[in-house]
């Protein structure tokens, strides 16, 4: 698929996914194995209604327009790969939103990097690794609590004292992510746990990162979403449908968690400085983000079937652009 990449059509929806990189026992990490199928790949929206213009460029037009076709806008993917540790989430999110965006250097020389778009990317989904269970779709990322050690031991930056506290506790979902990456045991899972009664740092995002309120929210309708994919799976299998895909409110203030926020503000950030610019050649748009949870390759799902759950997600969200 990648050394015969196809032409990217002027008017093709550009979407950008991520996956983790590898990790301790994991050569491939499994979010990457999901996401790599899609690179330079083109999926189709469902069709809507479009027009021609005189140069050539379709757009979505009303009811009251004449000679209304109804055609499908192409999707064109670009992959790339997050490094599972904490400066690696902030050596490369912010470039994914610059305008033209920035891509971490190819991990895979079979792959094929086309030219990023100028104006930046309509949609970004960022995949990563869970625990065992269904796929998780996260509604909101945090700014601050990141108590745990990456894959490398390092933590996040830590934040000025004159910030917000934090518990040293880990929550149950914290606690699965760090049994799953292999960096929790009995001692110290968390900075300052069997230490003594000091508490640790916050860590988290501090320096640029000021502005930004302690959670951020995906514009994604995440419940809708969610509802959708199951009424899709209640059709081709009513007894597992409710056990494959859920909404979550924590993304477990690990890497994902990390990425997630730096994305979501990376995204208002740009949004901002198109609003501020004064010789921009098209309206500010916030880039829509979204994250999503995939266990362990068959637990229970298959590499095969997070990748079929990817492709729908694309694809509806894709159709729902321009609405």
């Amino acid at each position: 698929m990648d050394q015969d990449s196809p032409p990217i059509a002027p008017h093709a929806i550009r979407v950008l996914i991520t996956g983790f990189g590898p990790f301790r026992n994991f050569n491939e990490n499994p979010s990457w194995l999901a996401v790599r199928p899609f690179h330079n790949a083109i999926l189709y929206t469902e069709a809507q209604p479009v027009i021609h213009d005189d140069d050539d460029e379709f757009a979505i037009i009303t009811d009251e327009m004449q000679d209304v076709e109804m055609t499908p806008q192409p999707i064109h993917i670009t992959c790339a790969q997050i490094p599972m540790n904490f400066q690696g989430v902030l050596a490369t999110v912010p470039g994914l939103h610059a305008r033209p965006p920035i891509l971490p250097p190819i991990v895979d020389p079979t792959m094929v990097m086309p030219p990023p778009p100028e104006n930046g990317y309509d949609f970004m989904l960022h995949v990563a690794l869970a625990g065992r269970g269904p796929l998780r779709f996260e509604k909101l990322a945090h700014k601050h609590g990141y108590a745990m050690r990456d894959c490398e031991g390092q933590y996040a930056p830590a934040v000025p004292k004159e910030g917000p506290t934090v518990t040293p506790e880990a929550s149950e979902i914290e606690r699965m992510e760090l049994h799953l990456q292999g960096v929790m045991s009995s001692a110290a899972p968390v900075e300052g746990h069997g230490d003594g009664p000091e508490i640790p740092p916050n860590r988290g995002f501090s320096k640029g990162y000021e502005n930004f309120p302690e959670e951020i929210h995906t514009e994604i309708d995440v419940a809708r979403l969610v509802l959708y994919m199951k009424e899709l799976e209640l059709e081709n299998d009513p007894e597992d449908a409710m056990k494959r895909v859920y909404t979550s409110m924590d993304a477990g203030h690990y890497l994902c968690d990390y990425a997630f926020y730096c994305s979501l503000a990376e995204a208002k950030r740009s949004s901002s400085k198109q609003e501020k610019s004064k010789d921009r050649d098209s309206p500010a748009r916030s880039t829509p983000v979204l994250a999503m949870h995939c266990p362990p390759v068959g637990q229970p799902l298959s590499t095969e079937q997070v990748t079929d759950a990817i492709k729908t997600v694309v694809v509806r969200l894709c159709s729902q652009l321009n609405q």
